[in-house]
């Protein structure tokens, strides 16, 4: 996650990012008109005034980067929404791109970065042992740690897990409001972690492990994690999101605004000669309005994929058949109302944590580069 994205202020140790500095780029006229005609004159490669698709891309991959996203490429769902991103540019075709096409998109998308943000801001961790020692040396600490231990310390059928492997697990129920940076980010698992574990003895392997074994080991373990992020601190991008069905309730209450969501998201639909639409376009359609009901892309939440799918399939949307435009239209909102109904019976709320890698830092050139520390 970008560390140029919003305004960063000193929050719980950490600093949030919510928004603030992409309004203030896109607000202020004179500036952002400044910053466009530099950015549109950078990736102008030929100098004929127009932007291709080719040169589109490296401003689309600085978009993903400053959203999150994991590189072009490496994720289905990842590269559907940098494929969204151009085709907002490109309007789904393979023109060139005016510099007043590139502004007028650029702050459309700027602009619902800064609301995404704004409603669930980032904070910018650094994870520098401090939290982690206090943690481990908290004598109050020690009823959550024996907890954590009654969880996962148990042997497995007829397997004893080795001391390694239990703290192995015990870290893993570490989160950041302890101090510990996510274990299951790979370069935290063999840059931290596995070198951490060497300090675990081989005394109890083969043999059940003990309650006074594990508070014992774990602290060592604990001490030497402690000792890494002192000398090499690890960033993390936090954020939370909650699911309510709010923002579904205020697009369907502005009639116009949503009157023109659903056209966006119908525009570049595929339709048959009598401009019907096809059901199994539904979660596309769906997908493309998304950032407008405060709903999470396709793919990204579990949970919301499966309340999507069940309210798909009892409106009957999975059938494939061809509809007409206002037909398609009810169906949206049809589906749209069920999902918001039992969210607001049953709130979905999660959390993500993203260890924010050096070669992240110096990735975007899309944004003004921020020191995180």
């Amino acid at each position: 996650m970008e560390q140029s994205c919003g305004e960063k202020k000193k929050c719980c140790g950490g600093q949030v990012l919510d928004g603030s500095d992409i309004m203030e780029l896109v607000g202020n006229d004179k500036v952002f008109s400044s910053y466009v005609d530099h950015k549109f004159a950078e990736l102008d490669i030929d100098k004929d005034g127009k932007l291709s698709v080719k040169e589109l891309q490296p401003a689309v991959v600085d978009l993903g980067v400053a959203l999150g996203l994991p590189a072009h490429g490496s994720s289905p769902n990842a590269d559907h929404i940098y494929s969204e991103v151009l085709n907002e540019f490109t309007h789904g075709k393979q023109e060139k791109v005016s510099k007043t096409e590139f502004k007028e998109v650029l702050s459309d998308i700027l602009l619902g970065m800064a609301a995404g943000l704004k409603r669930d801001p980032i904070v910018i961790l650094r994870m520098d042992g401090e939290d982690l020692n206090e943690f481990i040396t908290n004598p109050s600490s020690e009823p959550e740690i024996i907890a954590i231990f009654s969880q996962v310390g148990s042997a497995d059928g007829t397997n004893i897990p080795t001391i390694r492997a239990v703290i192995t697990k015990a870290l893993q129920q570490l989160t950041v409001d302890h101090g510990m940076p996510p274990s299951s980010d790979s370069w935290v698992m063999s840059n931290v972690v596995e070198p951490a574990l060497q300090a675990c003895t081989n005394t109890y392997q083969g043999n059940p492990v003990s309650q006074e074994a594990f508070l014992e080991e774990f602290k060592k373990v604990i001490e030497r994690v402690v000792q890494h992020l002192k000398e090499q601190p690890v960033i993390v991008a936090h954020s939370e999101h909650t699911f309510d069905g709010s923002g579904i309730k205020r697009l369907l209450s502005n009639k116009f605004e949503l009157e023109k969501t659903l056209n966006v998201a119908l525009r570049d639909l595929p339709r048959d000669r009598s401009g019907k639409l096809s059901k199994e376009y539904l979660r596309v359609a769906l997908d493309s309005l998304a950032p407008s009901a405060s709903l999470p892309p396709y793919g990204a939440v579990n949970q919301m994929d499966n309340i999507l799918n069940e309210v798909v399939k009892m409106v009957g949307a999975d059938d494939g058949k061809i509809v007409p435009e206002e037909e398609f239209k009810k169906l949206m909102l049809e589906i749209l109302g069920s999902i918001m109904l039992q969210l607001e019976g049953n709130t979905i709320s999660v959390s993500s944590n993203s260890v924010v890698h050096e070669p992240l830092a110096t990735a975007s050139t899309l944004f003004p580069q921020q020191s995180l520390v």
